[in-house]
C-alpha cells in the first residue's frame, strides 16, 4: 500500500484544525531555524522541569511539601528526560542514516 504524503499531510491539517492541535504550518521562513527553535524550546523545558523537580525535592526534605507533589515533580522530570534522550537518539540515528546514503 502506497501512502500519498500530500493527502496524509492534508488529512492531518484538517484533523488538527478540528481538534485544535498545533498546525503543520512553518513558524518562519527558514526550516533550519524552526528546527533550532524546536530543539531550544525542548531543552529549556527539560531544564525547567529538572529545576522544578529539584526544588520540590528540597521542599520535601525540609517537610514543607506534600509527598504527592514531590513524586509528581520527579516523575515529570524523569519523563521529560526520557523524551529528550529518545529525541536525541532519533536525531543521531537520522544523521547516521544520511551519512551512509550513497551519493
Amino acid at each position: 500500500m502506497t501512502i500519498n504524503m500530500g493527502a496524509a499531510a492534508a488529512a492531518y491539517a484538517r484533523n488538527a484544525k478540528a481538534a485544535d492541535l498545533p498546525s503543520m504550518e512553518p513558524r518562519g521562513k527558514d526550516p533550519a531555524q524552526n528546527f533550532g527553535d524546536l530543539v531550544t524550546d525542548a531543552v529549556k523545558n527539560a531544564i525547567d522541569s529538572g529545576r522544578a523537580s529539584e526544588e520540590m525535592s528540597a521542599k520535601g526534605i525540609a517537610g514543607t511539601a506534600d509527598l504527592r507533589e514531590v513524586v509528581t515533580a520527579v516523575t515529570n522530570a524523569e519523563v521529560t528526560l526520557q523524551t529528550a534522550i529518545a529525541i536525541r537518539d532519533r536525531v543521531i540515528r537520522a544523521y547516521q542514516d544520511i551519512t551512509r546514503m550513497p551519493i
